[in-house]
C-alpha cells in the first residue's frame, strides 16, 4: 500500500484523503486521539487533543532509522517510540507505537477520536478490529473510516485484473490498486456500524476520474470531478465517513421508599351539612 501511494493514482487519493481527514478532525476536542496505521496520511496533524498516538501493526513500517551518531560515540540504539509536539497542529508520520489492531492496548471507554485509514481493509479480522474500536471509544466519541469502494471503476478494473490472473495465471501483473486487502462496501461497514451502536454523521464519496496510471492522462480527466459529485455521486473511488458511538441511557430509579413510612393516615376533614339539610325538630 505504501509503495502504490507513490504512483499518480496513489497520490491523487492520498491527496483527496487528506484534505477530507483535516476538515473533520480540525474541530474535535477531547484529549486523546489514535490513528491506526497507513502512516503516509497524517490524519491527526490537523487536530488539537493533548495525547495523539499512531499505532502499527507491521515490523517492516514501525522500524525508526537511527540518527547519525556523533563523533566519537557510540550509535544509539533504534528507537521504537516517538512522542508528538503537542504545542503543534502538525502530526509527524511516525509511528509511536506496536500493537495489534484487534487487541490494543487501551481501556475502555478511553479514547475521543479514532481514526481509520484503510485499517479495515487491510486487518486480517476486520470485524474484531472494528468491535475493538469500539470497546476503546467512549460515547460520543468519533470514528474516521477511509475505504475504497468496490462500487467504482477502480473497484471494477481491481476486479478485472484478479480475473485475468485466475483465469491466465501466466500472464502478467495486471492489478490496478495494491494486491493485499479486500474490498468492504460503503453500505455493508454502515451495516456493521449500525451493530455495534454507531451513527454516520457524516459521509462522502471522492476520486471519481477513471483508473489511469499517468499523472498527464489522470489531469485529462479533471473535469469528472464536478461531474461525479452530481450525477453519480456513489460510485466514487473512496468513501469517507465520520460516526459517532451512541450508547443508550439509563433509567436513573430513586432510592425505594419504606412503605411504613410512606403509609400515614388520612386527614380527617370536618364535613359542615348545608342548612338546606338540617331538618327542623318535631313540633
Amino acid at each position: 500500500m505504501a509503495r502504490w501511494l507513490q504512483t499518480p493514482p496513489g497520490r491523487y487519493l492520498l491527496d483527496w484523503e487528506q484534505r477530507q481527514v483535516d476538515e473533520a478532525v480540525v474541530d474535535l476536542f477531547g484529549f486523546n486521539a489514535l490513528q491506526l496505521g497507513l502512516p503516509e496520511l497524517q490524519g491527526l496533524r490537523a487536530n488539537r487533543m493533548r495525547h495523539r498516538w499512531l499505532a502499527l501493526d507491521s515490523a517492516e513500517q514501525f522500524a525508526l532509522p537511527a540518527p547519525p551518531p556523533e563523533e566519537g560515540t557510540e550509535p544509539a540504539p533504534q528507537a521504537c517510540f516517538s512522542q508528538f509536539d503537542s504545542s503543534s497542529l502538525l502530526m509527524e508520520a511516525a509511528p509511536t507505537l506496536r500493537c495489534a489492531f484487534d487487541a490494543l492496548p487501551f481501556e475502555a471507554n478511553s479514547l475521543d477520536l479514532i481514526v481509520l485509514p484503510h485499517a479495515l481493509e487491510l486487518a486480517d479480522d476486520p470485524h474484531q478490529t472494528l468491535r475493538e474500536v469500539e470497546r476503546v471509544l467512549r460515547p460520543e466519541g468519533r470514528l474516521v473510516v477511509l475505504g475504497l469502494n468496490p462500487a467504482s471503476l477502480w473497484g471494477l478494473r481491481q476486479n478485472l485484473g484478479r480475473l485475468r490472473r485466475h483465469v491466465w495465471p501466466g500472464s502478467p501483473e495486471s492489478l490496478f490498486l495494491p494486491r493485499a486487502g479486500e474490498f468492504i462496501g460503503y453500505w455493508r461497514l454502515r451495516d456493521w456500524l449500525r451493530l455495534l451502536n454507531f451513527e454516520v454523521e457524516r459521509a462522502q464519496f471522492g476520486c471519481y476520474r477513471p483508473p489511469l496510471r499517468t499523472e498527464p492522462w489522470l489531469k485529462r480527466w479533471q473535469w469528472m470531478e464536478g461531474a461525479g459529485m452530481r450525477w453519480w455521486t456513489v460510485l466514487g473511488a473512496v468513501y469517507f465517513m465520520v460516526a459517532v458511538k451512541r450508547v443508550h441511557g439509563m433509567r436513573l430509579v430513586g432510592l425505594a421508599r419504606n412503605k411504613k413510612l410512606a403509609a400515614k393516615a388520612a386527614p380527617a376533614v370536618a364535613m359542615h351539612p348545608h342548612p338546606r339539610d338540617i331538618q327542623s325538630p318535631d313540633p
